[in-house]
């Protein structure tokens, strides 16, 4: 398949997903509004479970190129910054991720729950999920996570909590991070780190 007629399938899939929910997407409607064959999509991409999970692949990377979430230069933070800056920063990088993926992973989610095959692909990706979460998370903290933290992390930074908040409850994608910046920090109890050189007195003179 032609790069180009890939990238018009995951935009026809994506997009009929979405608006249809997993049983009322047909591959044919994918390849129609793709303009290719059914045939065409099958062969090179598989079936409609399939499908799905190369759009969350993609999804959650951005693009179609063959390089790992944890090995994308972008995922990390800024251990150098200020607390504030590097939970800003965090916070960003996870909710563009999200808005990305969070309306996929609804499809997944409703449809896991009377399909085995796809049950098998929620738990994947919720297991994916949480590692790479608490990878980034722990990073930015500068200290492994406790269990009970990493659950609470996934309270914060999930695909379920996004949408909840920006579609049920009506806030933008900006009032999200900032949220989720603030909210990291307290859950861990992270305080800015003082300067191993700089003197716990202020400097005024002798006396």
């Amino acid at each position: 398949m032609a790069a180009r007629t890939r990238a018009a399938v995951f935009e026809a899939a994506g997009r009929i997903f979405v608006e249809r929910g997993w049983e009322g997407t047909a591959m044919r409607d994918i390849a129609r509004a793709a303009g290719c064959s059914v045939e065409t999509v099958y062969s090179k991409v598989g079936n409609k479970a399939a499908l799905l999970k190369a759009l969350l692949d993609v999804a959650v990377v951005g693009d179609d190129a063959a390089v790992s979430l944890a090995d994308r230069p972008w995922f990390g933070v800024d251990g150098d910054r200020p607390l504030d800056e590097r939970a800003a920063e965090l916070a960003a990088l996870v909710a563009a991720i999200y808005r990305r993926t969070a309306p996929l992973r609804r499809v997944l989610d409703i449809a896991a729950e009377s399909n085995a095959e796809l049950r098998e692909l929620d738990a994947k990706c919720r297991r994916d999920e949480r590692i790479s979460r608490t990878a980034i998370v722990s990073a930015f903290a500068g200290r492994p996570l406790t269990e009970v933290e990493a659950d609470g992390i996934q309270g914060v930074f999930s695909n379920e909590m996004y949408l909840l908040l920006t579609r049920r409850s009506g806030w933008t994608h900006e009032q999200y991070q900032d949220w989720a910046a603030a909210t990291v920090v307290r859950l861990l109890d992270l305080r800015e780190k003082r300067d191993h050189h700089e003197s716990p007195h202020r400097s005024g003179g002798p006396g």
